[in-house]
């Protein structure tokens, strides 16, 4: 297959590179920012026919929640209109698409974990502008792709945040009343490429799996490292300082029923993951 990757240079995006690159029978067309912008149509359209791809990967978006609450319109340019032109883009050239979708898609109220089949009610204008991008690609065939906590070796991420901050002195405070699945960006790619090649529509969640807290989760990556587990400490999301701008969902654990009910084996434990990337990042 001839596969376009955008968000080329993100984490995820790096991965999903790296995988298309070792496949010999793949051919693959990288593209960064600057060379697909989903925001301009007109640049999306022109990389796309240009390159005639057979798949494309869609790992692009404006992923910085914060910044969403101020930028609304930069979010939805982005995360909603720019998945609009990019199914017009591949209707044209006879693409598969596979987008990559979030777990702010839910208000983070349910008591056990949010399903596929769940109804989305976001809370943050991050989570409203990745919905409005499902809903553009709704009866189309493509590929969505729910995740959550993302982590991996590129970009900025929570273990290389906590990673850092081990050498430091004193306390380590991350709330502990958000709960959710870390996922690990090697083995979300992976997946990406999988759902991608066979072309599977509809909607699909992928995590690994072992529910924890934000507070549970910095405890097992300090851990991993070998540092001292005593220094974190739990707090609840209104003792932040300062107040995040834009509402975290308290349950963001998703739930790999579709790929469970496929019979396709989901990502194994975080913990599994979080020792590999621990060992790949201090290396």
């Amino acid at each position: 297959m001839r596969i376009l990757v955008t968000g080329a240079a993100g984490q995820v995006g790096r991965e999903v590179c790296a995988l298309v690159e070792a496949a010999p029978q793949h051919e693959l067309l990288a593209a960064e920012r600057s060379q697909l912008d989903l925001a301009n149509r007109d640049s999306v359209l022109g990389a796309v026919c240009a390159n005639t791809p057979e798949l494309i990967v869609n790992c692009a978006a404006f992923t910085a929640v914060d910044a969403c609450e101020s930028e609304a319109e930069r979010a939805y340019a982005v995360n909603a209109l720019g998945v609009r032109h990019l199914l017009d883009a591949a209707r044209r050239v006879g693409a598969h698409v596979v987008h990559v979708s979030t777990d702010y898609v839910f208000d983070g109220t349910k008591d056990t974990p949010y399903h596929e089949w769940d109804t989305p009610n976001p809370a943050s204008v991050y989570g409203r502008s990745k919905l409005g991008g499902e809903l553009e690609l709704a009866g189309s065939g493509a590929t969505i792709v729910r995740t959550s906590w993302v982590c991996g070796f590129h970009g900025p991420n929570m273990v290389k945040t906590v990673l850092r901050l081990c050498g430091g002195d004193g306390p380590l405070r991350f709330v502990s009343d958000q709960v959710g699945h870390p996922s690990f960006a090697d083995d979300l790619a992976a997946m990406l490429l999988r759902l991608g090649v066979d072309r599977r529509p509809g909607t699909f969640h992928v995590t690994n799996h072992g529910a924890v807290s934000w507070f549970e989760f910095v405890r097992a990556v300090v851990a991993a490292a070998g540092g001292d587990v005593g220094r974190v400490e739990p707090i609840t999301t209104a003792e932040l300082q300062p107040p995040r701008p834009a509402p975290r969902p308290a349950n963001s654990v998703l739930d790999n029923a579709a790929l469970r009910l496929s019979g396709i084996e989901p990502p194994g434990h975080f913990e599994d993951a979080l020792r590999r990337l621990v060992v790949r990042l201090q290396s």
